[in-house]
């Protein structure tokens, strides 16, 4: 795995999203594979943050985008891929716990277009949640081994007092093992707790940007698929209350990206871009937890991600 297109080096990105993002997720990938016909799997790096981390886990493992796609319909035959789709978070964080989350983390200075996004994931308190079945995922696929077996995959994490995103898996950042570093990398602030590495407590990479792409500038590549179910392309208005909070966020992240691939493009990077539309949204909700809506999301971006690159993902 890891191979490239003759010498041309194309990188995949996979940002944040919840249940239902991991869902539109799986459908942008067969979407991608169809329309570059192209195996998500070869990718020269595979990046990813939160539920991206977690499906470039599976990319990295050997997992393939049909098996993705029967898992998302209830129809896989692989067991452990079978016991992760029964497994999550739940539609709502249990009781967190008594404490702040980081207290350092408010009173860094940055001029990062997510920086109230980061700032405010300090100010929640710290996560009850169990995500002990992103390790079992992690362990299962890969038994004996301390990564996956795809020479370059990235699991981002943020550090949770610097600010600090840390790519794990990639050659400069500090050891960690598959597991802990996935947990660290969905360690939604308020959800979960943090996860200790190297003395460091580290969160879900999002807080600090929905997919990192900047942290592919050194790698040179000639193109970069991107993923971002919890970005989109233009200003989409909250048509009730009730989404009010989800587009702010989306807003930040959003605009986050568009920085980065910027920067990206300078290089000379080609990037597809691919991300949630106003038709997606509708079909998701303002709780990207709610695996009610998971099937009809997955359905529904089947069509929209292909739509989209039909209609001009490429820059």
């Amino acid at each position: 795995m890891g191979n490239n297109n003759g010498s041309q080096r194309r990188g995949l990105a996979i940002g944040c999203g919840g249940t239902l993002g991991a869902a539109w997720i799986v459908a942008a990938l067969a979407a991608v594979r169809d329309a570059l016909d192209w195996d998500p799997r070869e990718a020269d790096v595979l990046i990813g943050t939160s539920a991206g981390a977690e499906y470039v886990t599976m990319l990295g493992s050997g997992v393939s985008v049909d098996e993705l796609i029967a898992m998302q319909e209830g129809t896989s035959t692989n067991p452990i891929l079978l016991a992760h789709m029964r497994s999550g978070p739940g539609r709502f964080p249990p009781l967190p716990r008594p404490r702040l989350g980081s207290a350092w983390l408010p009173l860094r200075r940055t001029d990062s277009e997510q920086a109230l996004l980061t700032a405010g994931s300090g100010l929640l308190p710290v996560g009850g949640g169990d995500a002990s079945w992103l390790t079992r995922l992690a362990e299962r696929l890969n038994p004996g081994r301390s990564w996956v077996p795809h020479p370059a995959t990235w699991l981002v994490s943020m550090d949770y007092a610097t600010g600090e995103r840390i790519p794990f898996g990639s050659p400069d950042a500090p050891p960690a093992s598959l597991g802990a570093a996935l947990r660290a990398s969905w360690a939604v602030p308020g959800w979960f707790p943090p996860v200790s590495i190297a003395g460091r407590r580290f969160i879900d990479g999002g807080a600090g940007s929905t997919a990192s792409v900047d942290l592919l500038l050194r790698e040179r590549l000639d193109e970069l698929v991107v993923l971002a179910p919890m970005a989109s392309t233009g200003r989409i208005p909250a048509n009730d209350p009730g989404h009010f909070l989800e587009r702010q966020l989306r807003n930040r992240m959003s605009a986050k990206l568009d920085a980065e691939i910027a920067q990206l493009r300078v290089t000379g990077t080609r990037v597809v871009r691919v991300d949630a539309s106003a038709g997606d949204l509708a079909v998701m909700g303002p709780n990207f937890m709610d695996g009610r809506r998971r099937l009809d999301t997955f359905q529904h971006s089947l069509r929209s991600t292909r739509r989209a690159l039909e209609q001009g993902a490429f820059a």
